[in-house]
């Protein structure tokens, strides 16, 4: 008889205290929301609204008018062109360099942990050093080999800045993921006559799901956020989206139309943001698997 009172009181406590954690997640959550939500309700009233100090409140008028102006009718540099040619040189960069970058990160991840030969924990170190260089230290060098290969302000010079800089850290996550692999199951695969690509291909690739997932993530986030590398290696017809975006706020002269470009950052901040919703439970899950096999 005795147990159940303190049986109770355990119940209600722990009713409590996940009602306190959910409470406490739900403030932070709105507290990290509260300015995209500033961004998107902004973004569809017109500007009188946000003079009057109507930043916070609902829309008395709701309208796609500063979306429309920020995709297709922005100003920008002398063209009235908007965000959407930048929009296609984003892409046209980021796939790219993703591909390319993972790729190579798998290959080398595959040579450091089943090819294993001298030296070879010195080329891990440093590609493991790229990963810690500034991009603002890399700028002139990279100017000077895309100049010498005529690749300037072009987007494939754009997606080699990119696959290079990335690929120290595409090596990391699979060289970390593939160093759990058993080298037996490698050895056996020679043994039977298989060769260097055809164990990739069939036994590890095969198998590499959630790295490959977190580095895909991993490189389109930084890839399409990238400002420097743009605005640096970029001519006009080849800038991406988040150079445009600066372009598009820095071009209103006098009166700040404040709604188009709220509305401009959040068509560019949208790509990663449907990334991150789709795949973000994959993300995590192959940060889990890196983690538990490494």
């Amino acid at each position: 008889m005795s147990a159940a009172p303190s049986q109770n009181v355990a119940i209600r406590t722990g009713r409590v205290t996940r009602a306190v954690i959910y409470t406490l997640l739900i403030l932070a959550a709105a507290y990290y929301l509260l300015p995209f939500y500033i961004m998107l309700v902004n973004s569809l009233k017109p500007l009188a609204e946000i003079q009057q100090g109507r930043m916070m409140a609902l829309p008395l008028e709701w309208t796609l008018d500063p979306w429309r102006s920020a995709w297709s009718t922005a100003q920008i540099g002398v063209s009235p062109t908007g965000l959407r040619p930048y929009f296609m040189n984003s892409f046209l960069m980021v796939v790219p360099a993703v591909v390319i970058s993972t790729a190579l990160g798998a290959l080398n991840g595959y040579v450091l942990t089943k090819w294993r030969f001298r030296g070879d924990g010195y080329v891990f170190g440093l590609m493991l050093f790229a990963c810690f260089i500034p991009f603002q230290i890399a700028v002139i060098p990279m100017a000077a080999v895309l100049g010498w290969l005529g690749l300037s302000g072009t987007i494939a010079g754009l997606v080699l800045v990119h696959a290079v800089y990335g690929l120290g850290f595409t090596t990391l996550f699979f060289r970390n993921f593939y160093a759990a692999f058993p080298t037996e199951l490698v050895r056996s695969a020679m043994v039977d006559g298989a060769g260097f690509f055809r164990i990739f291909t069939r036994i590890l690739l095969p198998l590499s799901t959630p790295i490959i997932i977190v580095t895909v993530i991993w490189q389109f986030t930084n890839v399409w956020n990238d400002f420097l590398f743009g605005a640096s290696f970029s001519d006009f017809d080849s800038f991406p989206m988040t150079v445009a975006l600066n372009n598009l706020v820095n071009s209103s002269t006098g009166v700040k139309e404040y709604n188009v470009h709220f509305a401009g950052a959040i068509l560019a901040a949208l790509p990663t943001l449907i990334v991150y919703i789709v795949s973000g439970r994959y993300f995590v899950r192959g940060l889990m698997a890196g983690a538990v096999k490494g």
